[in-house]
């Protein structure tokens, strides 16, 4: 498969900036240089299935994951049973990975992603892992922020790994502590890591599609020193960090505990709070935490999805926008499906935080400026999503229905027809065009499963994980996170 660079797209509606300008019948968008050219208006109907135009949508946090959470066996658990069975299938090829993962993306209409890089496949130098996946979303035809994954400390639980074995059932501590007990890494070596996948990306041409990023995991699985070192060569060298903080009540009783002058303020102490930093989730951050991180300008990346599907919480969204924080939309790899449909992702974060009743508390226009990059101007990018309105109207009965509330009543993926990234066709009729998305996941499916039925640690290592699963839940249900907290 191919792409192409159009010079003219027509649509019957157009949705240049949902929520902020009216919807536009009957327009051409021109194109030119990977760049919108200009909006004219058509004076007849377009000929054939009607499209609607919109701005492309970005992902604002995400790890490239392919195995989605049931097929693991995993549904229902909440994240910190959840986690040890995204370690269940064996290592695979990084490119054959990502690539799929970028594909679900970009089909679903995302042509921007954050990659926090926490599941590494091995068996090669770790740029060279990256470079892989810098090769993939190049072919499939995404940008990303790769940050890598940095941490020292905490790998079964939040604590110590002696303090948290102890609470698990003998028979299973001697595998557990082989498997995720963290061997510490001091910070110059993992920031020289950084440095390398930069200067990877420099040197192979990847720059223009790929961002590198520092990639703390949280707070509760860095150190201090870590942290610190993290935050001078952030203001040193102008790159951005990106980690997760307060997804979980188990996780801010953690924080009150580990830092009782607040987590974020301590963030703010060490120097990380900042503009180049994004936060991921934020679903347990109060009000005094949300005031900080707005005043210092960092972003939130709300992940609606995830958050249910992990029975992590509902993330205080109209207070993040009442507080003038910075926020974008982000899927991490849990959309409501298990699809990456970021269009269903954007609609049900809307209908969770638009207000109840007659009250407003966000926007449409605050809903688009949360879940897209862009909008479609002369000047801008030309990261365009076409979707099919004959499908998504197909049962029209007046011509004065506003589109913006069609497409936020029942849009989802499948209506996607075409995505236009930096003016290059790279979805066309629902498929993707710089790869064969179906061979890919054909080919990684059956690497797969021939590695699981060759390799009985694996199933060994499926027993342990349900076992873990069962003797953490009274760790964190019972609040013993008061004396591990080191």
């Amino acid at each position: 498969m191919t792409t192409a660079e159009p010079t003219t797209l027509d649509c019957a509606w157009l949705l240049a900036d949902p929520g902020a300008a009216p919807a536009q019948r009957d327009m051409r968008i021109a194109l030119a240089d990977g760049r919108v050219d200009a909006l004219t208006p058509l004076h007849d109907a377009v000929p054939g299935r009607r499209r609607l135009a919109l701005p492309a949508l970005a992902n604002a946090h995400d790890h490239a994951r392919t195995h989605r959470s049931a097929t693991l066996g995993a549904f229902g658990q909440p994240l910190e049973s959840w986690l040890p069975f995204l370690g269940l299938t064996p290592a695979m090829d990084p490119y054959l990975c990502a690539a799929t993962s970028f594909s679900r993306s970009l089909r679903n209409g995302v042509v921007d992603l954050m990659v926090h890089y926490t599941r590494v496949q091995g068996g090669m130098p770790y740029a060279d892992e990256a470079a892989a996946v810098a090769r993939a979303a190049r072919d499939v035809g995404v940008r990303i922020g790769f940050a890598v994954s940095m941490r020292d400390r905490h790998g079964i639980g939040y604590g110590d790994d002696a303090t948290v074995l102890a609470a698990l059932r003998p028979g299973i501590r001697e595998a557990v502590a082989q498997r995720l007990s963290v061997q510490p890494v001091e910070p110059a070596r993992q920031l020289a890591v950084v440095d390398e996948v930069a200067a990877m990306v420099a040197t192979d041409g990847h720059g223009t599609h790929v961002d590198v990023q520092y990639g703390p995991t949280a707070v509760q699985w860095c150190s201090t020193p870590l942290l610190e070192a993290i935050a001078q060569a952030s203001a040193d060298t102008g790159r951005r960090v990106h980690m997760h903080l307060l997804e979980t009540k188990y996780q801010r009783a953690w924080a009150d505990a580990a830092h009782p002058g607040g987590i974020v303020r301590f963030l703010d102490d060490i120097g990380l709070l900042s503009p180049r930093l994004t936060l991921a989730h934020c679903t347990w951050a109060r009000p005094e935490d949300l005031a900080l991180i707005a005043e210092r300008g960092a972003t939130i990346a709300v992940n609606t999805s995830s958050n249910l599907g992990l029975k992590s919480g509902i993330a205080p969204l109209a207070e993040m926008l009442q507080q003038g924080c910075k926020v974008a939309m982000g899927l991490d790899g849990m959309a409501f499906d298990e699809d990456d449909d970021a269009l269903r992702e954007a609609r049900l974060a809307y209908a969770l935080h638009r207000g109840w009743g007659y009250d407003a508390t966000m926007t449409p226009a605050q809903l688009w400026r949360f879940a897209s990059r862009g909008r479609i101007a002369p000047g801008a990018p030309a990261d365009i999503v076409l979707l099919d309105w004959d499908a998504l109207d197909d049962d029209a009965l007046f011509d004065d229905v506003d589109p913006l509330d069609l497409l936020l009543a029942r849009g989802n993926g499948r209506h996607i027809h075409t995505v236009i990234a930096r003016g290059r066709t790279v979805v066309d009729a629902g498929r993707v065009c710089g790869v064969d998305e179906l061979a890919l996941q054909a080919e990684l499916r059956g690497r797969l499963r021939a590695a699981l039925a060759s390799d009985d640690a694996h199933q060994g290592w499926r027993g342990t994980v349900q076992a873990l699963a069962r003797d953490l839940a009274p760790f964190y249900r019972d609040g013993r996170l008061g004396g591990c907290c080191g």
